[in-house]
């Protein structure tokens, strides 16, 4: 377990910074002039190494977790970051989602967490699967039943769909399976057979909602041949900001590649929400591949990388000791 909340961490915020400077480009852009470094300037004018909302949302929630489960607390974390005042690259917010944005306004307001985030189904954007890698860390030792509770929770302060809220758990309970030394299809089969019968035997969705994840869990729907998720071609692979798209991409990324930087370059070169793919691959393929597998330049060129250093020593302490 050594190292894992690290790997995890630093996995997203390198991932995001990678995709940041080209966020919006398309594929056939990136085709033309892919990332293969942190490059600088681009997209929103950032310094090489600069993260993104992705990886300041993580960055909160994990701090908040170092001092136990409260929702209002990270509530409180994610206002404080809009506001300026923590886990910024250089002191100031150049990137939020529309949905998440409008959920720091009601937190602001003095909304309860779990009602801040919007629950229409246009609320669906990939703003709470890009944070919740940390979460990974306090629900491991729990039974499925409120490992999904406690995700759908965290998942409704800026997000309160179910479908954000299964997107969270199906990434979550990949990675723990990661966690817990499984390798990487036998991790990816067993996350598929336990979701999928926690679903048959909880009521927490529709069953329409449940076939919007048929290519992941590799569920058959109507008259339709079932492809798995893994076998499609690049082409058949969304990039949008789209939380389904994004945890395909993800996954399918995360499943094709043999190494982080592999897995992650991908995400960021297929377009589009180039930050957000790279920082939901970036830590998945973190905690897998370890620290020591994401090149050394990234970790030296990625800001404040002292300050989220100690941050996960923090949370490596309290939750994995």
């Amino acid at each position: 377990m050594e190292n894992m909340v690290k790997a995890g961490i630093f996995g997203v915020c390198i991932g995001d910074a990678l995709g940041v400077p080209v966020e919006f480009r398309s594929r056939e852009q990136l085709k033309r002039s892919p990332v293969t470094k942190m490059r600088a300037l681009g997209t929103h004018h950032q310094p090489a190494g600069t993260w993104s909302d992705d990886g300041s949302l993580t960055l909160c929630l994990a701090d908040s977790l170092c001092k136990g489960y409260d929702l209002e607390d990270m509530a409180l974390n994610f206002l404080k970051w809009y506001n300026a005042e923590i886990w910024t690259p250089h002191g100031r917010v150049f990137d939020i989602g529309i949905a998440t944005s409008q959920a720091i306004h009601r937190i602001g307001k003095g909304i309860s967490p779990t009602l801040c985030g919007g629950n229409s189904e246009f609320d669906n954007g990939n703003g709470s699967l890009m944070r919740i890698i940390p979460l990974l860390f306090y629900i491991k030792d729990f039974p499925i039943e409120k490992r999904f509770d406690i995700t759908k929770e965290v998942s409704s302060i800026t997000h309160g769909h179910i479908r954000s809220a299964l997107a969270c758990f199906i990434y979550l309970e990949l990675a723990l399976e990661i966690l817990n030394g499984k390798e990487k299809w036998e991790a990816y089969r067993i996350m598929q057979e336990k979701v999928r019968n926690f679903l048959e035997h909880n009521p927490v969705c529709s069953q329409n909602e449940m076939d919007k994840f048929h290519r992941i869990l590799e569920l058959k729907v109507g008259e339709y041949d079932l492809v798995p998720l893994y076998t499609l071609q690049e082409e058949e692979i969304s990039s949008s900001g789209y939380v389904l798209h994004s945890l395909e991409a993800s996954l399918w990324c995360f499943l094709n590649s043999e190494t982080y930087s592999e897995a992650v370059l991908k995400a960021v070169n297929l377009g589009e929400d180039t930050d957000t793919t790279g920082a939901i691959t970036g830590g998945l393929a973190g905690i897998y591949y370890g620290f020591d597998n994401i090149p050394e330049e990234w970790v030296a060129e990625l800001v404040i990388k002292e300050d989220i250093e100690v941050l996960c020593e923090k949370l490596q302490k309290k939750l994995m000791p």
